[in-house]
């Protein structure tokens, strides 16, 4: 890891909160001043668990300011994968 005391991780896009960089977390997308995936945030929102509880369960870590770009990138990249089911009529 760099051991620069000014090095900050890459913003993700136009993003405030969310930062990929190689040197955190291998790249993947992470929030900001924390070493906090965004999958695994989403795991956790994924499994009911409160934003409250979020941030308890990481020792205050998650900045809940950060929620709403969590959610806004998962569902930029879900609407990228392509998936054989989206070929044709939905049935709900």
């Amino acid at each position: 890891m760099n051991a620069a005391p000014d090095w900050q991780p890459a913003a993700y896009k136009d993003y405030r909160w969310i930062v990929a960089d190689p040197e955190l977390l291998g790249g993947k997308l992470a929030v900001c001043g924390t070493r906090l995936a965004v999958s695994l945030i989403l795991e956790c929102l994924a499994a009911s668990m409160p934003p409250e509880e979020v941030d308890d369960s990481f020792s205050s870590t998650f900045p809940r300011e950060a929620l709403p770009e969590v959610l806004k990138v998962a569902s930029e990249l879900a609407g990228t994968l392509n998936s054989p089911w989206r070929a044709g009529p939905i049935s709900c």
